[in-house]
C-alpha cells in the first residue's frame, strides 16, 4: 500500500504540482498577470479543449445522461453539507455562504483534468470533461445563489453561466459527437493545437494565482471548510455512485473530480460579493497544498 501511494505521488501528483510550482515561482519574478492568463485560458484554450474532447468522446448518450444526474446530485449534497456544518458551528449568513461556495466549487479544470488524464488516460479524460461542463454550471449556480442570498441581492448573475465559452463550445461538440460529421482538416488541427496547450497553460496559471494569494493564516474554519471539500466531496461521490450504478471510468472520473481542492474562482466570487474573501482565499491555498496528501490516497484507491 505504501509503495502504491508513493508511486501515485511521484507519477501522478508531482508532474502536476511541478508545473503549478513553476507558475508559482515564475509569476512574481516575471511579473505575470494571473487575470490575463486566466482570461486567455477561459476564453481561448478551455473552449477548444472542451470542443475537441467532447466531439471525439466515446461516452454513450445514455451513460452521459446518468453521469450528469449523478454529478449534479453529488454537488448539491456537497453544498448541503457545507451549509449544515457552517450552520451547526453557528456562523452568520456570509460565512455560511462561503462554506457552501468552497464545498461546491472544486478545481476541476486547472487541477482535475490533468490529474485524471495521468491516472485514467485519454478515455478517462473524456468522462472528466463531461463532468467538468456539468459541474461548472452546477457549482456556479449554487455558489452565486449562496453569495447573493448572503448579501440579499439578486441571483441574475447565475444566468451568465450559460454564456461561458466552455459551455457554448459544448453544444456544437455534442452535435459532432452524436452525428457523423467531420471538421475540415485545417480547423481540426487548429483546435487540436489549442487543446494540447490547455492543460500546461492552466497549471501555470494556477501557480501564478496561488502566488498572488500570499501566506495563509490557518484557523479552525479554514481546516473545516477544506475538510468538507477534500474529504466530504469524495465520500459523498463514492456513496452516491452506488445507486446510479456507474462503474469503470465514469465512476473513477466522477469521484476524482469531486475530490479536487477549491478553485481559485471561489476567491474571485468571494471578492465580487464581499463574502469574507480573506477566509475563502486562505482556504483555497491551504486546501490546494493539503490535497497533495488527500489526492495521493484517493487516486490510489480509485
Amino acid at each position: 500500500m505504501i509503495g502504491q501511494l508513493f508511486t501515485t505521488f511521484i507519477n501522478v501528483l508531482i508532474p502536476v504540482f511541478g508545473v503549478v510550482l513553476a507558475g508559482y515561482v515564475a509569476g512574481p519574478k516575471l511579473r505575470l498577470d494571473a487575470r490575463t492568463l486566466s482570461r486567455v485560458s477561459y476564453y481561448v484554450f478551455m473552449p477548444a479543449f472542451v470542443f475537441a474532447t467532447i466531439s471525439q468522446t466515446k461516452v454513450e448518450i445514455g451513460l452521459a445522461a446518468k453521469m450528469v444526474v449523478y454529478i449534479v446530485a453529488v454537488h448539491v449534497a456537497c453544498a448541503a453539507l457545507g451549509y449544515m456544518v457552517a450552520k451547526l458551528i453557528g456562523h452568520m449568513p456570509d460565512m455560511i455562504a462561503a462554506y457552501v461556495l468552497i464545498a461546491v466549487f472544486g478545481n476541476i479544470g486547472n487541477f482535475g483534468l490533468p490529474l485524471i488524464g495521468f491516472k485514467l488516460g485519454q478515455p478517462g479524460l473524456a468522462h472528466a470533461t463531461v463532468y467538468f461542463v456539468v459541474i461548472n454550471v452546477t457549482a456556479f449556480a449554487i455558489g452565486v445563489a449562496a453569495a447573493s442570498w448572503a448579501r440579499g441581492g439578486k441571483i441574475n448573475a447565475i444566468l451568465s453561466v450559460f454564456k461561458t465559452p466552455a459551455l457554448i463550445a459544448f453544444l456544437p461538440a455534442a452535435l459532432l459527437w452524436t452525428g457523423d460529421v467531420e471538421l475540415p482538416l485545417f480547423l481540426s488541427r487548429l483546435i487540436a493545437l489549442l487543446r494540447d496547450a490547455t492543460i500546461p497553460v492552466m497549471l501555470v496559471t494556477l501557480g501564478v494565482q496561488l502566488a498572488e494569494v500570499g501566506k495563509p493564516e490557518i484557523n479552525f474554519d479554514v481546516i473545516t471548510a477544506s475538510g468538507i471539500r477534500l474529504l466530504g466531496g469524495p465520500i459523498l461521490a463514492a456513496i452516491l455512485v452506488i445507486p446510479f450504478g456507474l462503474t469503470g471510468l465514469a465512476r473513477g472520473a466522477g469521484i476524482l473530480q469531486a475530490s479536487m481542492p477549491p478553485a481559485v474562482l471561489t476567491s474571485i466570487i468571494a471578492i465580487e460579493y464581499d463574502l469574507v474573501p480573506k477566509f475563502v482565499t486562505t482556504t483555497v491555498l491551504f486546501a490546494t497544498l493539503t490535497s497533495l496528501i488527500t489526492l495521493t490516497i484517493i487516486i490510489s484507491l480509485v
